[in-house]
């Protein structure tokens, strides 16, 4: 009958990974893990080898972390390169939502004034020349995009722009510009804008293509996309 362990280690292409059993107590694991380790066999010209650790539904605080390393500090040839949990920080947890999360406004954006939000924007309202608007996530503006829209203004290049009515003096998406054409023609309406493959320019399509275009966006943002 096999014995049961909290401390395992498989070999993997890129190194070893260790698996501790989020069912046993702390101090079990730290226990198993010098008994583990003390008994791998790594001559003194073996090259160093990385080492995965999986805490499963466990979370360790800093200082426990630290006391892992420790432990790995006696067997110079094993290094630690991630520790990975299925567990996260409320503060790291809050921050993602906030990232993520959808903002809807009602309302008009004026000459003069800027609306910048964290996460995707959803705005029921127009965006008036002068006016812009803001986000890290995506912008969706369900109402005329005649003033300026930035999507992706934290770095992210997959984020995209879309209103009913386009006509912007200027789309940005990470850190590229696109102005309008310097002829009198009218805005499109139901228009996308994202960056191409090669992120070098921001590509106008329908609306309707931008499933196609970025399939990753949840079924809430398809949703507005498609009307």
């Amino acid at each position: 009958m096999a014995v049961k362990r909290g401390v395992t280690i498989k070999g993997t292409r890129d190194g070893l990974s260790l698996y501790m059993d989020d069912t046993y107590s702390y101090k079990e694991l730290l226990s198993e893990l010098e008994e583990v380790l003390s008994a791998q066999h790594i001559l003194e010209e073996d090259p160093l080898i990385r080492v995965t650790i999986e805490l499963g539904n466990r979370y360790l605080t800093s200082k426990q972390q630290d006391e892992i390393r420790q432990i790995f500090e006696k067997h110079n040839k094993l290094v630690i390169d991630k520790i990975q949990s299925n567990l996260i920080e409320k503060k790291t947890a809050l921050e993602w939502k906030e990232q993520t999360d959808i903002k809807m406004y009602h309302r008009m954006v004026r000459s003069g004034q800027v609306l910048h939000v964290e996460g995707d924007l959803f705005l029921i309202g127009d965006v008036n020349p002068g006016g812009k608007v803001m986000a890290s996530g995506n912008v969706f503006v369900l109402g005329s995009l005649k003033g300026i829209a930035h999507a992706g203004c934290s770095g992210n290049k997959q984020a995209v722009i879309a209103a009913s009515y386009m006509a912007p003096s200027q789309l940005r998406i990470a850190d590229i510009i696109s102005r309008p054409p310097d002829s009198d023609e009218e805005g499109m309406y139901m228009e996308c804008g994202f960056l191409d493959e090669s992120y070098e320019k921001i590509r106008m399509e329908r609306v309707t293509a931008l499933s196609k275009v970025r399939p990753e966006l949840n079924g809430f943002e398809r949703r507005v996309m498609n009307g």
